[in-house]
This record gives structure tokens, sequence and C-alpha cells, in this order.
């Protein structure tokens, strides 16, 4: 299926996002995992990369960065992130908030987000 190019969207988690878009999400340093599995072909097939996951970790570590340190998953291509706290979409290079949830405040928001992105004068709630 999504090697032939028949998936419209990819719904996936991920341990970290970069600012440019790119996932990791198949390891964990110091787990034994027993592989990449198939997200690799998934996040390649052409389809639109959704990725939902917690803002920060349970440890508080921030998880959506500048570059990503775990092993990468694909380049670039992730098109919108939903976290508990925002709504962000990936656009010509950029990361744009698009939402922000009700219980979650902008500046928030900005705190626990490690890259840079862009916030239009409008932005919607969750």
């Amino acid at each position: 299926m999504y090697r032939g190019k028949h998936l419209n969207a990819t719904i996936l988690g991920a341990m970290q996002i970069s600012g440019r878009g790119d996932i990791a999400n198949w390891i964990i340093p110091g787990k034994l995992v027993k592989g990449m599995g198939g997200a690799m072909d998934l996040v390649m097939s052409g389809s639109k990369v959704v990725v939902c996951m917690e803002h920060v970790s349970k440890n508080g570590n921030l998880k959506i960065l500048e570059r990503c340190t775990l092993p990468l998953t694909g380049v670039g291509v992730v098109k919108v992130l939903i976290t508990d706290m925002a709504v962000f979409s990936f656009e010509g290079g950029k990361m744009i908030l698009k939402e922000v949830a009700h219980d979650a405040t902008l500046e928030e928001v900005i705190r626990k987000t490690g890259c840079e992105f862009v916030i239009p004068e409008s932005i919607g709630t969750f």
C-alpha cells in the first residue's frame, strides 16, 4: 500500500520533531528495540504526514527542537504537528503556529518549543 503511494495521509507519533519537519520516532537511546519497523516507509510514501505527540516529555524535556538529537526517521516530511498544547503546519521550510489549546498560553508554547516558529496575527484555539 504505502510503497505504491496509495495512502493519502500517515498519522503517527514521534519522540522528536525539528523546526524543519524532520521526524525521529524509532529509537530511544539505551532502550532495546527490535528494529525501525515501517515508519521510514510510511513517512516516505508521499502521503501527508501528520504527527500527534505530547509537547514535552514526561521529564519536561523539549521534544520540538531546532534539530533532532535522535536518529531521524524522515527529513522534512512532517506537514502537520498536533500536540497537547498546539497545532503547527510546515510550509516552505517554516513551522507555523495554527492553534493553541484552550488551557495553554502562547507564552507557554513559546517557552516549551525548542525552535523558532512563525506566529501569525490570527491564531485559533482548540
